[in-house]
């Protein structure tokens, strides 16, 4: 068992983006609102009238947790690793992992930028670093 994302049919153009340096979202036509994780319908408003839109890939720090252990590949190699949770300058929040930064110094409200990291599965994964 891996905790590898599953590229599928759906979700590719959010993997392809982050592969080449973009994160993406998804936004409702109808009500406007963005949203992350990629679903097929606005979780606001119900529509499936969404399209796929590039974020600017700022983001300020919610909340987070130093994981210390976690037998899961690829994760074990990396720990000590900060889980977070971010929102993403357009609303939506998002999990992902902090790099470049001391959990000493995290703060909430810290500004972040997106990063990219590629595994050895080849996939590409947005994590996000201090502004």
């Amino acid at each position: 068992m891996t905790a590898t994302p599953e590229v599928d049919d759906f979700t590719r153009p959010f993997w392809d983006a982050a592969a080449a340096g973009a994160l993406l979202i998804r936004r409702c036509d109808d009500c406007g609102r963005a949203h992350h994780y990629p679903r097929e319908f606005c979780p606001h408003c119900w529509s499936e009238n969404v399209v796929w839109e590039r974020a600017s890939g700022r983001a300020v720090l919610h909340t987070w947790s130093v994981v210390h252990r976690n037998d899961l590949p690829p994760f074990g190699d990396r720990v000590p690793y900060t889980a977070a949770v971010v929102e993403l300058a357009e609303g939506p929040r998002m999990m992902t992992e902090v790099v470049a930064c001391a959990a000493a110094d995290l703060a909430v409200g810290m500004r972040l930028v997106v990063a990219f990291r590629t595994g050895q599965d080849g996939v590409t994964v947005p994590v996000f670093r201090p502004a």
